[in-house]
């Protein structure tokens, strides 16, 4: 049997290695313990600047207060665009034992719907229990004082109150003030690439359309903020801080209510519903811009038909948002700055101003006319006028004056398209009004290499033709014909059209300035006083002489007809036989006092055939102006009283 060996114990060498392994182990507790000093260190006092602000950060918050907005109103101030409290039911679901029996007390106290019901729960998964949701966004005066009543019934159930833009003359003033809607995506996008979002967190609407979008930062104002104290939970536990915001500053127009509210009955008219077989109100299609020429402000702008502003600052429903866009009246379009019409026969006397500065034509050049002209030398089709047999010895007075196409056919044929084009764009045809709002189309003043662009296609002597009576490839907007017009009052002097007037701000008004006009030097007084004659003519013995008979002032003025489609050679016009929407629109622009022109008016009724056939709804304006005005007998339209 083999023993097994025992080892005895040596004390001496176990005592080093113990001895060794505790220092080993001091000399780690004492190096951990000298980083977590040197790292407390760096916290407390190297990086103490940088740690307690974001300590700060998540313990206080910046809370964005949205500023009033600014109010808008007419040239004698009356309030136009203002902001009414709305009163909106907010619940606290954290203070609400049992929410579903609370909901339904409140649906039938108030008299609200399942869809309040259902929008609520949505929102309130979408919100932390402690924050306030919104059950119903507009309450009534009633429903609040019933409410309020039974307040006591409802904790964390609190009815809350906002400003909201409210357009007390509605449709009437749409296609000028436009509207403020919600702010969606594409705006905060918008907003974030211009950095001007952090003025636009705590605010709902934002200026779409109109003056409300052409001037929405100097109506907006600066947002303001509260600096408050949350816990970890995000819950406010006081507020250390309140700068308050700067509400949007005032604007006034240069708009007379008035003559707005006048313009727009013209453009109504009484029409019997084959369903009820009552009588009811219905909107022509069509136009009206009353300017003063002397600085081309604008005194009143319709288009019709229009809608009512105010469905959209809440939300417009989906329904009748597809019902104002396929209404084939076009309610949504302004008419005024967008609408494309060919200016026909208006275009006339600023023709005729550029064929004399050119030479193309003499105050003493005469025409024969015997119905129809036809291009020098060839065998093209015949070119006719409006009156079969024609009008005998013409001159630029009487060519103006009884609107005769033929006396401006060899006008056309010999200034060429390079020349028109470039002496209408002198005139503003083809090119923005200027007018201060963002809707505003150049229409279209064509061009060779117009043509060549849109149809592939080189341009004819056929093409230059019609354009000598503002037809063809020629469009313009009713604010482009009356702005030509005024240049023609104004006997070479160019304005750009301005709807607002004044900036106001602690009571104190900012007239805005728009001097950038310019002179049309090359062009004689001779001329000037030529084309003014002619267009006196017109409204004395003219097309215009029935619809301005017996006038106590002295006025000019010029109707036009405008194409909706083309004839084939040899075809007559017979608007009688045509459906109503393919019949021609009418034209008729004037100003007066002729000597001193304080009043411009400018008409397109769609569809409503001769030219001649606006006039009317120009004299009542001009008379509505001239000898009932609106303003205090002191003052004068377009310019203060001195």
């Amino acid at each position: 049997m083999i023993k097994k060996r025992i080892e005895i114990p040596n004390h001496q060498a176990e005592l080093a290695l113990f001895s060794r392994r505790t220092a080993a182990s001091f000399f780690m507790i004492l190096l951990m313990t000298a980083a977590l000093l040197v790292n407390l260190y760096h916290l407390q006092v190297s990086g103490y600047q940088r740690y307690s602000g974001r300590a700060n950060n998540n313990r206080i918050k910046i809370v964005p207060i949205a500023p009033n907005r600014g109010l808008i109103y007419d040239r004698n101030g009356v309030l136009l665009a203002k902001n009414v409290p709305i009163y909106s039911l907010e619940i606290i679901p954290e203070k609400i034992k049992d929410i579903e029996s609370t909901l339904i007390k409140l649906k039938n106290l108030l008299g609200l719907s399942d869809n309040d019901i259902i929008e609520f729960k949505q929102s309130m998964k979408q919100t932390r229990h402690f924050k306030s949701v919104t059950f119903t966004a507009q309450l009534t005066e009633k429903q609040v004082a019933m409410f309020t009543v039974h307040q006591h019934q409802f904790p964390g159930v609190f009815v809350d109150a906002f400003l909201e833009r409210y357009y007390p003359y509605k449709e009437n003033l749409t296609h000028i003030l436009g509207y403020v809607a919600k702010i969606n995506d594409r705006d905060i996008n918008r907003l974030k690439q211009q950095h001007k979002y952090k003025q636009y967190k705590a605010t709902r609407t934002i200026g779409k359309l109109g003056i409300e979008r052409s001037y929405e930062e100097i109506l907006h104002g600066q947002s303001g903020f509260a600096k408050v104290e949350v816990n970890s939970q995000g819950r406010v536990i006081r507020t250390l801080e309140t700068v308050p915001p700067i509400p949007g500053k005032d604007i006034k127009l240069n708009i007379d209510i008035n003559l707005q509210l006048y313009a727009n009955k013209l453009l109504t008219e009484k029409k019997i519903d084959p369903a009820t077989g009552k009588s009811i109100l219905k909107h022509k299609r069509g136009a009206l811009v009353v300017l003063d020429p002397r600085d081309d402000s604008i005194l009143a702008m319709v288009s019709s038909p229009s809608y009512d502003p105010n469905w959209f600052v809440h939300g417009i429903s989906s329904a009748r948002y597809k019902a104002l866009l396929s209404d084939p009246d076009k309610p949504l379009f302004n008419r005024v700055t967008l609408g494309a019409y060919s200016p026909g026969s208006t275009a006339k006397p600023m023709i005729a101003a550029a064929a004399l500065t050119e030479g193309v034509i003499t105050p003493g050049t005469t025409r024969n006319d015997s119905g129809w002209w036809r291009i020098p030398n060839t065998k093209s089709r015949k070119w006719r006028d409006d009156v079969r047999g024609g009008f005998g010895e013409v001159n630029i007075y009487k060519a103006i004056e009884k609107s005769v196409n033929t006396y401006f056919y060899p006008i056309a044929f010999d200034m060429g398209i390079d020349r028109l084009s470039v002496w209408m764009n002198k005139f503003g045809y083809g090119l923005p009004s200027g007018i201060d709002i963002k809707e505003d189309s150049r229409a279209n003043m064509p061009t060779r290499e117009w043509k060549r662009v849109h149809y592939h296609q080189s341009w004819y002597q056929g093409d230059t033709i019609p354009i000598g009576i503002g037809q063809g490839y020629w469009t313009a907007t009713p604010l482009q014909i009356a702005k030509a017009t005024s240049v023609i009052a104004n006997k070479g002097l160019v304005h750009r059209p301005h709807i607002v007037r004044s900036i106001v701000e602690n009571d104190v008004e900012t007239d805005v300035a728009f001097n950038d006009f310019s002179k049309m030097g090359s062009v004689k007084q001779e001329t000037w006083n030529i084309v003014q004659e002619g267009m006196r003519r017109v409204l004395v013995t003219g097309t215009g002489r029935q619809a301005f008979s017996h006038i106590s002032y002295d006025a000019a003025g010029k109707s036009g007809t405008s194409q909706v489609f083309g004839l084939d050679h040899g075809e007559n016009y017979n608007a009688e036989e045509l459906t109503e929407r393919l019949r021609d629109h009418a034209l008729f622009t004037a100003f007066a006092p002729l000597k001193s022109p304080k009043v411009l008016v400018t008409a397109v009724l769609e569809n409503g055939g001769w030219g001649r056939r606006a006039a009317p709804m120009v004299r009542k304006i001009m008379d509505y102006v001239l000898i009932k005005p609106t303003l205090d007998p002191q003052s004068t339209l377009g310019h203060k009283a001195s």
